[in-house]
C-alpha cells in the first residue's frame, strides 16, 4: 500500500465527527431554558455547563474540548445559541466570556481525568473531573475576566460567583451519575476504551 492509499491517521473519524456535533448541540440546546441573575451578578446562570461536564466525561479529552470548541465559533459567527439567544463576537467582549472560553479546558480537564480512570471510571472518579474541570477550571478562567470587564475587585467577584456553586455542585452529581450510567450501557462512551479501539483500528 502506498502512503496516497494508506488512510490518515490524523482524520477524524465518521463516529467521532457524529459525536462532537450531538454534543456541541446538546450544549446548545441546555441554554434553551434561558438564564438565571442572581445577587445582581451580570454573569447569569444557565444548564450549559451541566453540557460541557457531559462532553468531558463522555467524549473524553480531544474530543469534548473540539465540541466546545464547534460551538464557541458557530457563536462567534453569530448564532444564538447560548442561553438567552445570545451570540455574536461581542459576547466574548463581555463579562461572561472569561466563563465560555473556559469551557474549552473545562471539558478538556475532565475528559482527561475520566481518561485516567481506565475502562470502568468510577462515579466518584467522574465527579472530581467535573468539578475540577466544570466548575473549578471553569471559574479560574471566568472570575478574572468578569472583574476586569466590570471593574470590579478580584475577591467580590469571586464572592458573587459563589451563587453558582450550589448549581454547579448538582450539576456535577448529575453529569456523574448520567455519564456513568451511559457508560455502563454502551462501554464506547468510556473515554479510555473509545481510545483503545481507535488505537486498535476499530471506529
Amino acid at each position: 500500500m502506498t502512503d496516497e492509499q494508506r488512510p490518515s491517521r490524523r482524520r477524524l473519524p465518521a463516529g467521532d465527527i457524529a459525536r462532537v456535533s450531538v454534543f456541541a448541540a446538546l450544549i446548545a440546546v441546555l441554554g434553551l431554558p434561558g438564564t438565571l441573575n442572581v445577587f445582581g451578578d451580570v454573569v447569569p446562570i444557565t444548564l450549559q455547563t451541566l453540557g460541557v461536564m457531559l462532553a468531558g466525561a463522555i467524549l473524553g479529552t480531544w474530543r469534548s474540548a473540539l465540541a466546545v470548541a464547534v460551538l464557541l465559533v458557530l457563536v462567534a459567527a453569530g448564532l444564538p445559541l447560548l442561553a438567552g439567544g445570545r451570540g455574536g463576537l461581542g459576547v466574548f467582549a463581555g463579562p461572561s466570556a472569561g466563563f465560555l472560553v473556559g469551557w474549552l479546558p473545562g471539558a478538556a480537564l475532565t475528559g482527561w481525568i475520566v481518561e485516567r480512570g481506565g475502562r470502568a471510571p468510577g462515579t466518584m472518579r467522574i465527579l472530581a473531573a467535573c468539578l475540577a474541570g466544570g466548575v473549578g477550571v471553569v471559574y479560574l478562567c471566568g472570575i478574572p475576566v468578569q472583574a476586569l470587564v466590570t471593574g470590579l475587585s478580584l475577591g467580590k467577584t469571586a464572592l458573587l460567583s459563589t451563587a453558582f456553586l450550589p448549581g454547579d455542585l448538582i450539576k456535577a452529581v448529575l453529569a456523574a451519575v448520567v455519564a456513568r450510567g451511559t457508560q455502563r450501557a454502551y462501554p464506547d462512551a468510556v473515554p479510555a476504551v473509545h481510545r483503545e479501539r481507535l488505537r486498535a483500528g476499530g471506529r
